[in-house]
């Protein structure tokens, strides 16, 4: 293995660190923001309700009020009809009093489908309010969640950053090079070659290169031919079973000619 190659494989697990904690100080506040949102969401739905709600009692206080005074309308007409002098002013009252007590009837029904709407109504409030209630609780607890893991994120940050200069400090200016320039195109710059495989990009190795990254003293920066990853070897790693692919090799026409004789 490459004497800079160890190295790199530190530094990488060091920027893959460093990103995680970026991302992560990075999606908390947008987190934190959708739960915002959902809670305010639903307490608008509440507020429609609610709205409702109030608009149902008005309707049924304006048909109570109605009511009465369709009621008062009978009881005058009863009293008009005992002091007519005549049949024609007898039906004319009666007339009054069967329209009211028609109405009275009609406002009746609608106090009563005003009621069962207000029912309804209740109903999703309630629904509402133990939605709200638990919006709300969880967007608190996830936004102090939040604020006490950025802040431990930035700590984590400089300190990996801090290991990150010194790393970097010990590898080879070529090597270090051409591994800023894979990483910064691929997001990591080295891959483990694995039972002939870079696993990265999962594409399989020709078998010379296989061959070559197995062996004990092989020292070059190699790379996958698919990828672009420098490429490392743990034999600890490898199948017990995968031998040493052997190239196929072509057989020379001399020597066809030769083992011919």
């Amino acid at each position: 293995m490459h004497e800079d190659l160890q190295k790199l494989m530190a530094l990488q697990a060091l920027d893959l660190e460093a990103k995680k904690l970026r991302d992560e100080m990075a999606a908390l506040p947008k987190h934190v923001a959708d739960l915002d949102t959902k809670a305010k969401a639903i307490a608008g739905q509440r507020a429609v309700v609610l709205d409702l709600i109030a608009k149902e009692e008005a309707l049924r206080r304006r048909q109570e009020s109605d009511v009465k005074d369709q009621q008062a309308k009978v009881a005058k007409g009863k009293q008009k009809i005992g002091n007519a002098i005549n049949t024609v002013q007898v039906t004319a009252f009666e007339h009054e009093i069967a329209f009211a007590e028609k109405e009275i009837s009609r406002l009746e029904e609608a106090e009563l489908e005003s009621m069962m709407r207000s029912e309804e109504l209740d109903a999703q409030k309630t629904v509402a309010d133990k939605a709200l209630t638990a919006a709300e609780s969880t967007h608190k607890s996830e936004r102090e969640r939040a604020i006490a893991t950025i802040a431990a994120d930035k700590i984590a940050v400089a300190a990996v950053d801090v290991q990150r200069t010194a790393q970097r400090a010990t590898i080879g200016e070529d090597a270090l090079s051409l591994y800023d320039r894979i990483a910064k195109a691929k997001g990591t710059g080295i891959a483990e070659a694995l039972n002939q495989k870079c696993t990265a990009c999962q594409m399989m190795l020709r078998p010379q290169r296989w061959n070559d990254i197995r062996e004990r003293d092989h020292t070059e920066m190699t790379t996958c031919e698919s990828c672009g990853r420098l490429l490392y070897y743990d034999p600890a790693r490898d199948s017990p079973q995968r031998k040493t692919v052997t190239p196929e090799r072509t057989e020379s026409i001399a020597a066809q000619i030769v083992r011919g004789l």
